[in-house]
């Protein structure tokens, strides 16, 4: 080659086109993708053999076929500085993101296009929020912790090239700090329970509409009804909270968990099945593991950088997860006067605003100075609002994930949990996000909890809170045994999944932010419909396609069309007339719902917004827009009937799905238009995409089924279900059975790069057995740390 493979590698960083690299090294495009497949191969680190390392005792590290490390050692000390080698082995590029992330570094790697997080970090404060967090760890946990970064750091420092990436963007991961994992946390509970246009939009519509009935249509929720506590669990409190708390502008995204006692299971003993939803990729932010040492012993999945395990089981206790999203944050309108500059008012008094300097390095360019300032509120956040609702002067945050918080501790003591009752003590200090647990024990005890500290509001509005009256501050938070919880419950299940937690007369006011319970509804249709369970019934239902939202719609929405008079909105409605409502690749009905559905969103914000927020409204106007094609009962629409505005959208959807499809009706299947990208971070670099994505793949089903798959404004399935886990507590010996939809390397040279993609696509799992002769017997690496010290 006429020039290096490091300048090759620096100039694909930097955006330089295959073609001009190929051009200038003299290279063909075949010569070239060998040279990747063998640069990217040789970055992969050891996995067999011994190595000495200054770590606190010998490790083993031992992986199964899927490259997924059981890791054991004689000491926790030991145990943990395994779990740092073996995370930095497979994910040390994600790791270092991670932490640049969270504490507002990116633009130095990365340049202009890292500005936004950046500003994002440094505005809520997650490095100085995880600084005081980490300052009140308690001792065992800061060891721990210690111990996991001195791993990280001594697989830094073996004698092996560093992850591609590193390379591409021609800079080096700075050591690994206690700090760097309590931040990635701070940031993980921001991105869990942040999301600012929850409140920022509901906010827009009451400015918008200024009519309370339309303001409470916008808010009506979908499938709201679908609690995870139901009634008779709890003593009802006589005083509401108000409805109009629990949708319109909810939370996206989202996760489902269930668990089954052993009356309903063919084994007699608990089932738990969980599969939290979050954004895909080439590497997955779950770490799956095994860990055997002094006291842990446990399996199951690690969120990228941190030491614990989030969710999986010991040899007695399996638990599940999903986002309880009740609101943890609050926006407070401030305001302020010329004749008392650099001043918020409070209680009737001008207060001094407190203001810090950040100054934010980036790759290619001078500094970004950022001022942020304070109320007692907490940062002005205007820049981190979605566009259309920064015009309404300075908006205050307050977040209980800036507040004393410690779920590091938590999750590592729920980990070594015993029983069910172990395994929710272990939980009551954790503080945000709020969380459903669903749990089990080998003794057939089950139970839910939800966790997390809910602010007690005496005034609950979606909207922003006037930050100048002292009525709106918060009182307190639902204690601990106050909050939901179920325990060995007479049906004999339980399930969440992002639902709304509890019925309006629940004895505290939970402030829910739920999106649509028809997932909830649906697994709850499936747990009702047979009498027992076993492992093969719960990897069905984790794939279920059926929409109940298109149940709901279709019959309505044929109703119209019936009417219309265009032919080719009759033999669109045929396909949906004979379509099953299952979200299935190889069905036309799914593609014509769904690109309908998410047009009417649009025409029903278009109705009432302005041009410039309608893509956001229509984003949180589900439960509205599903009610509107029954029957306009606030008259959202003033001048043009609701079935001509439903026939004008679905006539849209049409030509949308012909220009992308041709004009073949039958070949609009959910499958051309719905796939799953498994895209690299750097994905959007010229041609690295080329280089780093995978997938591509037609998926089953869409954002309100349980088989979770989302999708983006291009209907791809950007988010959902990419962990799935079942755990049966009869097997023996025990074992947890997942899938993750990446795969357990983040190195494109490694075999374990998306390789699990396919089992996740066609609903298989593999086991992690928590019995070592299975591991023993099946090992495809065994890499011993041999202490120096």
């Amino acid at each position: 080659m006429k020039i290096s493979s490091d300048e090759i590698l620096h100039r694909l960083g930097a955006g330089t086109s295959i073609t001009s690299i190929c051009a200038d090294a003299g290279l063909t495009r075949a010569a070239f993708d060998t040279w990747w497949k063998a640069e990217t191969a040789s970055r992969v680190p050891q996995m067999s053999g011994t190595v000495k390392v200054p770590g606190p005792g010998k490790v083993e590290i031992l992986r199964d076929k899927l490259g997924i490390p059981h890791i054991y050692a004689p000491t926790d000390a030991a145990l943990f500085f395994g779990f740092g080698f073996a995370m930095a082995q497979d994910r040390l590029w994600q790791m270092d993101y991670l932490r640049r992330r969270a504490l507002g570094r990116l633009s130095e790697i990365l340049g202009p296009e890292g500005l936004s997080l950046d500003i994002v970090a440094r505005t809520v404060g997650i490095p100085a929020i995880a600084g005081e967090h980490l300052a009140r760890l308690p001792n065992e946990t800061l060891v721990l912790l210690e111990h996991f970064s001195t791993g990280i750091n001594a697989s830094i420092e073996q004698d092996h090239p560093l992850p591609i990436e590193f390379a591409l963007l021609d800079y080096a991961p700075e050591p690994w700090t206690p700090l760097d994992s309590i931040a990635i946390l701070g940031e993980f509970r921001w991105y869990l329970t942040g999301r600012l246009f929850v409140i920022a939009l509901p906010e827009l519509a009451k400015r918008t509409l200024k009519d309370t009935t339309l303001y409470e249509a916008f808010l009506l929720p979908e499938a709201g009804q679908e609690t995870i506590v139901p009634q008779g669990v709890y003593a009802p409190s006589s005083v509401l909270e108000p409805a109009a708390g629990t949708a319109g502008g909810s939370d996206d995204g989202g996760s489902n968990n269930w668990v089954v006692g052993g009356s309903r299971s063919a084994s007699g003993r608990p089932l738990v099945a969980s599969d939290p939803h979050i954004a895909f990729g080439t590497t997955s932010c779950w770490y799956e593991a095994r860990l055997s040492g002094e006291s842990f012993d446990v399996a199951g999945m690690a969120y990228v950088g941190v030491p614990a395990m989030i969710m999986g089981r010991n040899t007695r206790v399996a638990w599940g997860i999903t986002n309880n999203i009740c609101s943890q944050r609050d926006l407070y309108q401030e305001r302020t006067d010329p004749g008392h500059p650099g001043c918020f008012l409070y209680d009737g008094r001008w207060e001094q605003a407190r203001e810090i300097v950040e100054d934010i390095a980036v790759k290619g360019g001078g500094p970004v100075r950022r001022h942020i300032r304070f109320s007692r509120n907490g940062p002005i956040v205007d820049e981190l609002l979605p566009e259309p609702t920064r015009d309404t002067g300075p908006v205050a945050l307050r977040w209980v994930g800036a507040e004393d918080s410690d779920e590091l501790t938590c999750a590592l003591r729920a980990s070594r949990a015993r029983d069910c009752g172990e395994f929710r003590e272990a939980l009551r200090d954790w503080r945000s996000p709020t969380w459903s647990f669903v749990f089990a024990d080998v003794t057939g005890h089950i139970g839910y909890q939800c966790v997390g500290r809910i602010p007690i509001r005496t005034n609950w509005d979606r909207g922003y809170r006037p930050g100048w009256e002292p009525a709106h501050q918060w009182d307190a938070f639902i204690p601990y045994d106050g909050m939901p919880a179920i325990a060995d419950p007479a049906t004999g299940w339980v399930r969440s999944a992002n639902n709304r937690t509890a019925p309006l007369d629940f004895p505290y006011p939970i402030s829910n932010t739920s999106g649509s319970g028809h997932r909830a509804m649906r697994i709850r249709q499936m747990l009702e419909a047979q009498e027992q369970f076993d492992v093969r019934d719960f990897t069905r239902m984790q794939l279920d396609t059926l929409s109940l939202r298109a149940v709901e719609a279709v019959p309505p929405l044929l109703s119209v069309l019936a009417r219309a008079s265009d032919d080719r909105l009759h033999r669109a409605a045929d396909y949906l007339r004979s379509w099953n409502c299952r979200m299935d690749p190889e069905e036309v009905g799914g593609a014509l719902f769904e690109t309908f559905f998410a047009r009417w969103c649009q025409t029903v914000a278009e109705e009432r917004f302005p041009k410039r927020g309608t893509s956001l409204i229509a984003g949180a106007i589900g439960g509205l827009a599903l009610a509107l094609l029954i029957e306009d009962r606030h008259g959202w629409f003033a001048d043009k009937s609701r079935e001509d505005r439903i026939v004008e959208a679905f006539g849209r959807s049409l030509d949308d799905l012909e220009a992308r499809l041709g004009a073949d009706m039958s070949g609009w299947t959910w499958g051309h238009v719905h796939t799953i990208p498994l895209r690299h971070t750097l994905s959007g670099r010229k041609d690295l995409g080329q280089l780093l994505d995978r997938g591509g793949d037609p998926v089953r089903g869409s954002g309100v089924t349980v088989c979770n798959t989302g999708y983006d404004p291009n209907y791809m399935a950007s988010i959902g279900a990419n962990y799935r886990l079942i755990a049966d507590l009869s097997s023996s010996p025990p074992a947890l059975l997942a899938v993750d939809a990446a795969g357990a390397s983040g190195h494109p040279g490694s075999p374990h790069y998306c390789d699990q993609l396919p089992d996740w696509l066609a609903g298989r799992h593999h086991p992690i057995a928590l019995d070592r002769d299975h591991i023993e017997r099946n090992a495809a690496g065994r890499l011993v740390l041999q202490s120096t010290g």
